[in-house]
């Protein structure tokens, strides 16, 4: 059977396929303590070409300025400066897991003031901050910006973001996280999609590469190593052969739908109880037509509007009364439709009906 897909797109993911052969845990869950850490930073960037904030909207970007200036030995206090080639941004990165002094990180730069663009621009020096307040990076560099804009006398056009970019390697850590993973005894593994059949996949597995029970399944999201027992040099020697151990994940059944793009994701193991679908539109068109009436010659009187309106009623061709058998996959249900020509947004609304019946038997979500 030939299947025709319309112009808004129609996915259908089949997670047996997607999954069909083990995954590494490293895939699958986080270790507890090996995180990354949100770093934020507020700077300057100058060398723009006229595009800048305007400083009558933007004071706070006068004010880092002065103080730059300052701090460099130039005495700006009661000067009236006003340059169209700065622009004040927030600075933000991810400082990896034992990242260490001296290495470099990727930043990202936004404007916050009325800035046109940052294309061009670069970065003057930007301590950036963790949430405790400590300086663990320092950022500068030339920015990379995301987008372009080209404009005229009497128009302009713009393509993607300009007033946000990047500066690869732009920030150099200055300050390492303290996390001592050598003398840890017991570590937590936590997954990312909380199962307690892959969970207990994962237990079994790592028990059975180890030969012995240096792992517990503590709930369906966490399983907890006991490290002296794996027996390995190091904690990180230990990690290292845990993360290449292969599990055969599950997952539940769901589906997602994008109503947007008219996107439906769903997985192999939904299924469908007994139901009978019927859909079709209807198209109510009114169309208002007055005539003027006008008296006749010689006579007295006046023009009348008469009204006139036209309505109707089309119904346009749908989906008959049709009997879905009982434990019929959705991908079939998908495939029948697909293959009937319904449009994607049609086909939400049915899936939508499915589910409010009570026959639809996965985890519905839609964005």
């Amino acid at each position: 059977m030939k299947h025709f897909v319309t112009f808004a797109l129609l996915l259908i993911l089949n997670v047996h396929q997607a999954f069909a052969g083990p995954v590494r845990i490293k895939d699958l869950v986080e270790f507890d303590g090996v995180r990354g850490n949100d770093l934020v930073g507020y700077g300057l960037v100058v060398g723009l070409n006229g595009s800048g904030d305007g400083l009558r909207n933007a004071p706070f970007t006068e004010e880092i300025m002065s103080n730059i200036l300052e701090r460099l030995g130039v005495n700006v206090a009661g000067e009236q400066f006003r340059p169209k080639n700065v622009a004040a941004v927030f600075v933000t990165a991810a400082l990896p897991p034992f990242a260490r002094g001296g290495s470099q990180i990727d930043v990202t730069v936004s404007a916050i003031g009325d800035a046109s663009s940052l294309l061009g621009g670069t970065l003057i020096m930007t301590p950036l901050n963790a949430a405790d307040g400590q300086i663990y990076a320092v950022a500068q560099g030339t920015i990379i910006a995301g987008g372009v804009v080209a404009e005229g006398n009497g128009a302009n056009v713009t393509q993607g973001v300009p007033t946000a970019g990047t500066i690869p390697s732009g920030a150099r850590v200055e300050r390492e996280i303290e996390f001592d993973l050598s003398n840890l005894n017991n570590l937590r593994l936590a997954l990312r999609d909380a199962d307690f059949t892959t969970a207990g996949r994962i237990e079994q597995a790592i028990n059975a590469d180890f030969g012995r029970p240096v792992a517990f399944m503590l709930d369906s999201g966490t399983v907890q190593l006991n490290i002296p027992e794996t027996r390995m040099a190091s904690v990180a020697h230990a990690l290292g052969r845990i993360e290449n151990i292969s599990v055969l994940p599950e997952r539940k059944a769901r589906v997602v739908v994008d109503q947007r793009s008219g996107t439906i994701v769903m997985g192999e193991d939904v299924r469908i109880s007994r139901v009978a679908v019927s859909q079709g539109n209807l198209t109510l068109r009114i169309e208002e037509a007055p005539i003027a009436v006008q008296p006749n010659p010689f006579a007295e009187g006046e023009t009348v509007i008469v009204p006139r309106t036209n309505a109707e009623i089309e119904e346009e061709p749908g989906i008959g009364l049709a009997e879905v058998p009982d434990g019929t996959s959705l991908s079939e249900v998908i495939a029948g439709l697909n293959a009937l020509g319904v449009a994607p947004r049609d086909m939400i609304d049915i899936l939508k009906s499915i589910k409010a019946a009570g026959a639809l038997h996965a985890e519905f979500i839609v964005r």
